[in-house]
């Protein structure tokens, strides 16, 4: 067999093992949280042997990160979100209407895969150093992407300039994860219901009205 297809072979076994390993770990770290969760359980969870989980994961605080990023992204492509094809949909949408219900379906999406998961990582951000910084890294780069989003509106015209700092700061707190965590424990939210929450809050934030 050429060199060629052999290599392909390996790959494609490579990624469904992969594909597997983070299955079975979000099912069981979602089902026991992290604490009793151990790599031997994902193994055995997953059909692999013990030393493939930890050849491909020294840690379980990687794994869980790694579970986080592919919830996060829908796949299993190593592609930033602020670098996906959709996230710039919502970016240059032509009216800011359409921005603000592109980017509010966009967080409605990410918060379905990831919710879970974001309880079970703010668990182990107290004995996870390593996740505690993952954690304050991805908060900071979804404010960064959210307020960009709003500053953007306004660089375009589309919104006024007046209070911008202030509309991308807040705009951006609004849709951090904990706000919709804190959402789920203090009102009866479900995800069609959070989209339409951050379209109507991000539409008068911006000075406009939604009902």
């Amino acid at each position: 067999m050429p060199e060629d297809v052999n290599r392909d072979l390996r790959a494609a076994r490579r990624a469904d093992t992969e594909v597997r390993i983070i299955e079975a770990a979000t099912e069981l770290f979602t089902e026991r949280g992290y604490v009793a969760t151990t790599l031997t359980d994902v193994a055995k969870h997953a059909g692999v042997g013990a030393r493939t989980v930890y050849v491909r994961f020294d840690s379980k605080a990687a794994l869980l990160q790694r579970c986080l990023d592919v919830a996060i992204a829908g796949d299993y492509h190593r592609v930033a979100v602020p670098d996906r094809d959709w996230f710039q949909k919502a970016m240059n949408a032509p009216t800011a209407e359409e921005r603000i219900a592109r980017m509010a379906a966009i967080g409605a999406q990410l918060m379905d895969r990831t919710g879970a998961l974001l309880k079970v990582s703010q668990q182990a951000e107290a004995l996870e150093p390593e996740i505690a910084e993952r954690a304050q890294a991805a908060r900071e780069m979804t404010h960064q992407a959210i307020g960009g989003f709003f500053r953007k509106l306004a660089a375009d015209g589309l919104i006024s300039e007046t209070n911008v700092d202030w509309v991308a700061q807040t705009g951006a707190v609004l849709g951090q994860a904990e706000t919709y965590l804190l959402l789920t424990k203090t009102t009866e939210l479900t995800i069609e219901s959070y989209e339409s929450w951050l379209v109507d809050t991000w539409t008068r934030l911006v000075g406009g009205t939604h009902s």
